[in-house]
């Protein structure tokens, strides 16, 4: 009797194993992704000018330079700490150095890391790289790209390792990733609306990747694919609606998100600010054409917002109101504010928008107002643009709380923003590099 329960019991261990053991080589033939071979760096005039020229057009409408480029470091030379709820991630180097770059990539490589996800030695990437969106470009257009990187200046650099929370390290664990949020397919035109149109929604479904930042996101770090553009957090910031739930107190047209998005200013909203400042300074670079196709697709989601059919509002200025109810932030705002933001101030009269015109004031989370004023608005270097100086170290925390309150008391007709104090200290610290 005991030999007979002693070969049912080792049976059952033998069959628990095999289970195991199979679902973990099923789990791995799902993660697993084969290398692709290395090639050697194609020579640069194997390249067409033509298409480099297209290549580095596509870039600047994906705002490449912006992340793969540290603070004073080469161009696409990688590096660039990058702050997620999930950790810290290094940015790559996509420069053609064949040992730290991409330059021993094939085409075909870099076609599968855009789209899937993976590297050419079949290491999984992270999603920082917003393959979710570039899963959708054309074959020519990742061609493209990938003449214009092969053709840039090859940098060496060593990347310091990547500071995830335990497991995230482990990399195999975003094939599943993947699977609940990597919707695959080039991106197809919808019948019935112009060429223009349908111009601008692939660029901003695709390359543009704009619902990366414009679109919520839920606690495994996935897009709200049910609320697309109805607002996000990027750097610290919130990125508004940009769709029927825009907070923008006047119409955004077509023309006027073109002036935006080629200067980063609008006399009928505001300066770009935070991680759109050099959005639009790698907009005012690109063909114009496709800025206004960009215009015309992101202005025709607006139509339905609460301010799409207001065009020349007159701006909001309620001083004594305020005043009354923010004395201490009328005395700060009055010495650190008002020579460029009061009536009559020279700023507003070289064409700077009006306070009351701003998203930050009027939006439900006081986060970029306290943003702008704690970390100021600064053209990218060598650019021109709007420029307002930074007042983290001239404020405490209810100081800049101060101020926050008295503009959004003056300049809007909207409730109090609650907890400011927390609110600030909260925006320091998101500010600061990781």
């Amino acid at each position: 009797m005991f030999v007979k329960l002693a070969s049912l019991g080792r049976r059952f261990w033998l069959s628990t194993a095999a289970i195991a053991v199979a679902g973990a080589l099923f789990l791995l033939a799902l993660t697993y992704r084969p290398a692709i071979p290395p090639i050697s760096p194609p020579p640069r005039d194997s390249f067409s000018l033509a298409t480099v020229e297209r290549g580095a057009a596509l870039a600047r409408i994906g705002d490449c330079t912006t992340c793969h480029t540290a603070n004073g470091g080469a161009p696409f030379a990688g590096g660039k700490p990058l702050a997620t709820p999930f950790g810290t991630l290094f940015v790559t180097n996509i420069t053609p150095d064949a040992k730290t770059g991409i330059g021993n990539w094939s085409k075909e490589a870099f076609r599968r890391a855009m789209r899937d996800g993976v590297a050419r030695d079949g290491k999984h990437l992270y999603p920082a790289l917003p393959y979710e969106h570039f899963t959708h470009t054309t074959d020519a257009d990742l061609d493209a790209l990938y003449a214009f990187f092969m053709t840039r200046r090859p940098v060496s650099t060593v990347q310091p390792a990547n500071r995830l929370y335990p497991p995230l390290g482990f990399r195999p664990l975003l094939a599943g990733w993947k699977m609940l949020f990597l919707h695959k397919g080039i991106w197809q035109p919808t019948q019935g609306e112009s060429a223009e149109w349908n111009r601008g929604a692939y660029l901003v479904e695709s390359l543009g990747h704009c619902g990366g930042c414009h679109t919520p996101r839920n606690l495994l770090g996935g897009e709200k694919r049910s609320r697309a553009y109805d607002g996000g957090v990027a750097d610290g910031w919130v990125a508004p609606a940009i769709n029927g739930n825009s907070p923008a107190v006047r119409a955004w047209t077509a023309d006027r998100l073109y002036t935006y998005l080629r200067t980063g200013i609008d006399m009928n909203h505001a300066a770009a600010a935070g991680p759109m400042g050099p959005v639009t300074h790698n907009l005012a670079r690109a063909p114009e054409a496709d800025v206004r196709a960009i215009a015309v697709y992101v202005a025709s989601m607006m139509t339905r917002a609460p301010g799409a059919k207001v065009l020349s509002a007159p701006p909001i200025d309620r001083a004594a109101q305020a005043a009354a109810a923010e004395p201490a932030g009328a005395a700060l705002f009055a010495g650190a504010c008002a020579g460029c933001h009061g009536p009559g101030a020279p700023m507003m009269q070289q064409g700077r928008p009006d306070l009351s015109l701003g998203s930050p004031l009027h939006e439900d989370n006081a986060r970029d107002a306290i943003q702008i004023i704690i970390q100021g608005l600064t053209p990218p270097v060598g650019a021109p643009g709007p420029y307002m100086p930074a007042l983290a170290d001239n404020f405490s925390d209810a100081q800049i709380a101060q101020i926050a309150a008295y503009a959004r008391a003056r300049f809007t007709d909207k409730p109090a923003w609650p907890n400011l104090e927390e609110a600030v200290r909260k925006a320091r610290k998101e500010g600061q590099q990781p």
